[in-house]
């Protein structure tokens, strides 16, 4: 199982821009790259990042 390394507000904000991103992209405001935003909705949803683990990052706070 992945350990949590995603706290709550990192998760909030990683959810709004993915939506954002691929709200600018559905809308015509920005091109294709914008459904990069389905790695934030992702990661937000899962509460686990990648990215993260080289660098022991974990904004998650966890006992």
């Amino acid at each position: 199982m992945l350990k949590m390394n995603v706290g709550s507000t990192d998760r909030v904000i990683r959810i709004l821009a993915g939506v954002a991103l691929i709200g600018a992209t559905l809308g015509g405001y920005i091109g294709n790259w914008g459904w990069i935003g389905i790695v934030p909705i992702l990661t937000g949803t899962f509460r686990f990042c990648p990215a993260y683990l080289p660098f022991g990052i974990s904004t998650c706070k966890t006992k």
